[in-house]
């Protein structure tokens, strides 16, 4: 593995751990001696990265450093251009049309042979089931979810009979013929899921629920038995 390489790969190892993880185990997902690990870790503090830790305790990235985009692999980008055909096809369009605008500024920067891999990349998308279509923007159910807020649905079931639910929003699956929000039901006491084609309208609220969405979607995987990963 090229040094570059390596860096890169530390980098990301590092991104994988939220808390302080030893040289030794840095040095065993590398494949390379521990004298190495800490002379790259010296290397890309030397270079900008946000790095805390010392040998024997241990290093943890601090959050908000970016990688330029330009050491990106090839399999990365590639990832990533798929990532957006498939967003395209299944998702909203304001967050297709987002996809879309971050991998131009991405191809933006790239040399030149990599922003030309980005055009003639040949991973595609298969035509799925036709989507069923929505009658609400998701964009605010995804701003909700980030702000935490309660939402009120009017939520039709699958006899077409209609009732208010107030919901605390924690994910949503996007499946070949269907989008679904996964929340906790204030009505029900429980988490429910709901089609987002079987919404008719939807209010937003300035109201915090009273969970954390992070605990709520740790505790609504491990009751679907949805690993975190």
């Amino acid at each position: 593995m090229a040094r570059s390489e390596r860096l890169l790969e530390l980098i990301q190892v590092l991104r994988r751990h939220r808390r302080p993880v030893s040289g030794a185990v840095l040095a065993e997902a590398l494949g390379v001696s521990l004298r190495t690990v800490y002379r790259d870790i010296r290397s890309l503090i030397a270079q900008g990265a946000s790095i805390d830790g010392e040998a024997g305790v241990g290093f943890v990235l601090r959050p908000g450093f970016m990688l330029p985009p330009l050491m990106f692999s090839e399999e990365e980008l590639e990832a990533l251009v798929l990532g957006s055909r498939f967003i395209a096809r299944r998702a909203d369009r304001r967050l297709a049309d987002a996809a879309h605008n971050a991998l131009a500024k991405i191809a933006a920067v790239l040399p030149a042979d990599l922003r030309d891999s980005i055009d003639a990349n040949g991973l595609l998308v298969a035509p799925g089931r036709k989507l069923a279509p929505d009658a609400i923007d998701l964009a605010p159910i995804r701003s909700a979810m980030r702000a935490e807020h309660k939402l009120v649905l009017d939520y039709a079931d699958p006899k077409g009979r209609r009732t208010s639910r107030t919901v605390w929003p924690i994910a949503i699956g996007f499946f070949d013929d269907m989008r679904m929000l996964a929340a906790w039901c204030e009505l029900r006491q429980d988490f429910r899921h709901f089609r987002t084609d079987r919404i008719a309208t939807l209010t937003e609220t300035s109201q915090r629920y009273p969970r954390g969405r992070r605990a709520l979607m740790r505790e609504w995987r491990a009751r679907e038995g949805i690993p975190e990963h």
